[in-house]
């Protein structure tokens, strides 16, 4: 097995323990190589999935923001303009500016992945939201307004009323 065997016959007993004992570069190569190829397959759908758990938290709160709509339509008579109106106050007490009902993080527009916009008027009210990075964070944007039908648009163009409607 060994191409020089009375060099075997000079080494230690140790020294030849240690010799057998390792991997050979070409072993170790490889073994790389598998793992590459497995990391190859895996990442693009641990992406995937990545993104479709964004789309999903990105749909909840866009129930979310209904709900917080409902309760700000109970307790001041019309729907909130910002989506900043639903958030916590900065200081004092919860009002018409700042109602305390969502999270601070949601009240900046921004969570999980997703941008919001929220727009309200007298009768109603319409909510976007967008990927802040699309393929990366979100393939899809939804549009929802005081109907509670929950639309998508698979592309980067914002959804709207006429977009189809999630089932």
């Amino acid at each position: 097995m060994n191409p020089n065997p009375i060099l075997d016959e000079q080494l230690t007993p140790q020294q030849r323990r240690r010799r057998k004992a390792g991997f050979s570069l070409i072993e170790i190569m490889i073994v790389v190589a598998i793992i590459l190829v497995i990391a190859s397959i895996a990442i693009p759908k641990i992406n995937q999935q990545r993104m479709q758990a964004h789309e999903m938290a990105a749909i909840r709160t866009v129930t979310t923001i209904h709900t917080a709509q409902t309760q700000y339509f109970s307790q001041f008579g019309r729907y909130a303009t910002t989506i900043q109106e639903l958030g916590p106050p900065t200081s004092g007490q919860a009002g018409p500016s700042a109602a305390d009902l969502i999270p601070g993080e949601l009240a900046q527009g921004s969570k999980s992945g997703y941008n919001y916009n929220v727009t309200g008027g007298p009768n109603g009210y319409t909510i976007v939201a967008i990927p802040v990075a699309f393929n990366n964070t979100g393939r899809r944007t939804f549009f929802s307004d005081q109907t509670l039908v929950i639309r998508e648009n698979w592309g980067q163009e914002p959804a709207n009323a006429q977009s189809k409607e999630i089932k």
